[in-house]
Order: structure tokens, then sequence, then C-alpha cells
């Protein structure tokens, strides 16, 4: 029996089967859990990687349009959800965030207002956004994992993106404050730097990819999801109940050690 076995858990941020996302659908499936899907932009694409989940092409997660920044669709999802057989939710997975490119890639100085407001809404107040549209399926509590990248220091080329992830480290902060009394626990996985399409398309990426596996204690390999998504199965899972509020580091141990400079 896996440690998920009965839970009903909602995976946001699958777009193909490299993203972090998608990985833990595949450990939660593994471990026993149903699994829902919310894709943007391209459900098509998302309804199709889906078929390469272990439930396999005959028995596909249902896939729900979700743009996180738009209130018509996060109402809708609690409905949609059931409609789909998910009257109830063990946990949710915020694995989502964006910013546009002039918040990137050394902008830092020069991003205009208006491009920092995209990646904080889509990156930072989205967990709050997305943990309230499920809400009313977690009446008996649950527990919210985010995805995080460390926000405690500067780390070159991520900018704006930075600043966002120190917002959502807040935001994890106070809903597990204001949430804690409904007995939904909300935690976040800090990983090293992963080959996603998301991170790939951040300019200088690589910089970081050449840093983390000769510094991090442990190594670290950024074709590798697993240890992400174990990480974040776990923090799904039961064996964590008085956990909450928590930033959980999958990152080969980088962030215990000074690293040199980029």
């Amino acid at each position: 029996m896996g440690i998920l076995e009965g839970k009903n858990i909602l995976v946001t941020g699958v777009l193909t089967d490299a993203s972090i996302g998608f990985h833990v659908a595949r450990v939660a499936q593994e471990q026993g859990a149903r699994v829902a899907l919310t894709a943007y932009p391209r459900p098509t694409l998302t309804a199709r990687t889906a078929k390469r989940l272990p439930s396999g092409p005959d028995d596909v997660p249902p896939v729900i349009e979700l743009d996180v920044t738009n209130a018509e669709q996060l109402d809708a999802l609690a409905g949609n959800l059931a409609d789909a057989g998910f009257d109830r939710l063990d946990g949710v997975v915020h694995s989502i965030g964006f910013a546009p490119q002039t918040a990137l890639g050394g902008n830092f100085l020069d991003t205009p207002w208006e491009d920092v407001a995209v990646a904080v809404h889509s990156s930072a107040y989205s967990l709050k956004s997305l943990t309230m549209a499920c809400l009313p399926l977690m009446k008996d509590g649950g527990s919210v994992v985010g995805l995080d990248f460390d926000a405690t220091k500067a780390w070159p080329v991520y900018d704006w993106m930075g600043v966002a992830k120190a917002g959502l480290e807040s935001t994890c902060r106070y809903l597990a404050k204001y949430l804690g009394p409904q007995n939904v626990r909300v935690n976040l996985v800090a990983a090293g730097p992963l080959g996603t399409m998301a991170a790939k398309s951040i300019p200088g990426f690589q910089t970081m990819t050449d840093l983390w596996p000769r510094t991090a204690p442990l190594g670290w390999d950024i074709k590798d999801s697993e240890p992400t998504a174990k990480a974040i199965v776990a923090l799904l899972s039961d064996w964590f109940p008085a956990t909450t509020g928590e930033i959980l580091h999958v990152d080969g141990g980088l962030h215990a050690v000074g690293a040199p400079p980029a």
C-alpha cells in the first residue's frame, strides 16, 4: 500500500513529461493516489502528456484548464473537479511560476512594474488563489505543497523571479497560519535547478546548472526530478501531520554550504 492510498490529489503545472508536475503526478499515482491535473496554456498538450502517466492511455486523469490569474476559472475550479469525480481533495500541488523575459537574465534594474506584477501574481499570489479555490473540497483538511527556489539569496539571472519566490515563501507561512485551524497544511519544496521547459527559457540559466553539480555536497543532476517529486509526495502524505509553513530543501545540500562566485 502506497503512502497516498485512497487520496485525491490535484497537480498543476504539467505541460510535458519534463515538467516537475508530471513526475509528481507519476509518483503520486505509484503511491496509490487518484490524480487530477490542471493545464495552462495548452490543455491539449497536457492531455497528451497525461497518457504517459502510470494509469495509462485508457485511464487518463481529468485535465481542467486553469489560468491561476483568471478569477472566473478559479471560481469554477471546485465545480469542475466535482464534475470530474473529485468531490474531495486531500492534496494540492502548486507547480506554477512565470515571469516575462524582461524580468529575468540580468534586467533587474530595468524591469517595469507591469512585468514585475505579472511575475508576482503568477508565481506568488497564485499560491493563495489556488489554495482558496480548492478549499471547499478540503473539508476534512489536507496538504498544499508548492514548488520553490531558495529565495534567501540573490541568484544570477533569476532577478524578479527570485523576488516572486520570496513572496511565495511568505505566502506559504501566512496560509499555514490562517488555514491551520482547518487542518490544512501548507509547505514548500525548494528544489535545485531542473531542466524543465520553463527553466530553460530563463536567459543565462546555464550559470546555475553549472554551479550546482560542482557545489552541492550530494551532487546534483538537473535531469532528475525524482528526488523533488518524492519530497512533494511525502509532504502530501500523512507522514508529516504536524508540519506546516515549512520549506524543505531538495537541492543536494547546496543551501547549507557556501557557494563559489558564479
